[in-house]
């Protein structure tokens, strides 16, 4: 039997192998949390409110970043993250109570995590450099998607959420920390 190829067995240009397995491990979370929101924004708005299908649509291209990432962390020997029990739940509780607040709360909860989304795939893409160009490449593809939910979310009023910036500011904080806690946990 052929023993697979764990990532500290691979040769790197440019970044360390602990570097690179904690940016799978962290964006493999961060997409896990994402669809977790996402599940609990559709739990109550469900198909009721015009907002369900841009969040359905979300919903499906997260499930396909997550499925990349732990197509990723499987191939590369990348130990997940063990807050994943904690992200399941966080994530489904913050997507249900925004959208229980009201479709507009549902799209600033989706404009606040994709700001911080898109913060953080860019520091990643700048510390790979050309180190590693499978990653980067999904990196930036799935960061132009983030975008584009960002986008979606603003055109559908999530600035006209009750306490817009308090929510917002309280939402990227709680991503800021779930990243740095992922990296390494």
């Amino acid at each position: 039997m052929a023993k697979r190829k764990r990532l500290n067995d691979m040769p790197l240009a440019g970044d360390d192998n602990a570097s690179i397995a904690s940016m799978i491990r962290v964006n493999q979370a961060g997409e896990y949390g994402a669809e977790r929101i996402y599940a609990g924004q559709l739990a109550i708005l469900g198909d009721r409110h015009e907002a369900s299908r841009s969040i359905r649509h979300m919903a499906e291209q997260e499930e396909r970043h997550l499925a990349a990432f732990d197509q990723m962390i499987a191939e590369r020997g990348v130990r997940p993250t063990a807050l994943q029990p904690v992200w399941n739940v966080a994530g489904f509780a913050l997507g249900a109570v925004t959208a229980a607040i009201g479709p507009e709360a549902a799209m600033a909860c989706t404009v606040a995590v994709e700001t911080e989304i898109d913060k953080h795939y860019s520091e990643q893409l700048e510390a790979l450099g050309d180190s590693d160009p499978e990653l980067s490449e999904k990196i930036a593809e799935f960061q132009a998607e983030e975008l584009e939910h960002k986008e979606a979310a603003l055109a559908q009023g999530a600035e006209r959420a009750p306490a817009y910036p308090l929510m917002s500011a309280a939402i990227r904080l709680g991503c800021r920390a779930a990243i740095s806690l992922s990296k390494r946990i």
